[in-house]
């Protein structure tokens, strides 16, 4: 197979693991994700082929999304054995995949340049109108409310309680993760790219509480 057929029969297996989720992890996460790692690597000059297939492939591996990580990581392993002749093009692919979560904070950093590239860009399409989005549909789907004056933001370095969704609030969440992403971006051109959608972000929270607090009895404040 060559390149263009590999990333056909990558597009195909990712939509099949991804088409029915309602956690904002869907196909069209994935799609967003390797046309801006695609956009990325070509302005800092890396492997479009690699950060195009881990692209593709980061959340067929996603804890969330399967019954632990390692056996995301080997559904993944497997499908990159049956497609991939090349063995370092694969340990680079699971590699990138393994290091690239948020993981509550804790994560390592990334080592190469492909790796960097592709959580740029999955961490842009966690910012913006469509991170906001996002997040208010992960936490429909997990149960969690939209806000509570009353709960205070969570330390995400506390990995097991940072995964335990029904304790938080959508808009804590912003705290805990989405507004820290523009200081962890790893290229230039991602971290020029985040600061817009940041900036988009803390102004959507401005008219948030402005709006919850002409509304609501219990006032609502900026963590």
């Amino acid at each position: 197979m060559n390149d263009t057929q590999i990333i056909a029969a990558a597009e195909q297996f990712a939509q099949e693991q991804l088409g029915q989720d309602t956690t904002g992890h869907d196909w069209f996460h994935t799609d967003r994700v390797r046309n801006m790692a695609g956009l990325i690597a070509e302005m800092e000059q890396a492997d479009v082929f690699v950060c195009t297939l881990a692209a593709l492939l980061h959340d067929v591996a996603d804890e969330k999304l399967n019954p632990s990580k390692e056996a995301g990581l080997q559904k993944v392993h497997s499908w990159l054995a049956g497609h991939l002749g090349d063995e370092g093009q694969i340990r680079h692919i699971l590699q990138i995949i393994e290091t690239m979560s948020f993981s509550g904070g804790g994560g390592k950093p990334m080592t190469t340049l492909e790796g960097q590239v592709v959580q740029d860009a999955d961490r842009l399409d966690a910012l913006g109108a469509i991170g906001i989005t996002r997040v208010m549909v992960f936490s429909g789907a997990k149960g969690r409310p939209v806000y509570d004056p009353e709960i205070a933001p969570r330390d995400e370095s506390l990995q097991k309680e940072y995964r335990d969704y029904s304790k938080g609030t959508a808009v804590n969440h912003f705290y805990e993760k989405l507004l820290k992403l523009k200081d962890l971006m790893n290229t230039p051109y991602g971290r020029k790219l985040a600061e817009e959608r940041h900036a988009f972000m803390e102004s959507f929270l401005e008219q948030f509480y402005k709006e919850w607090n002409q509304g609501s009895r219990k006032q609502g404040n900026p963590a």
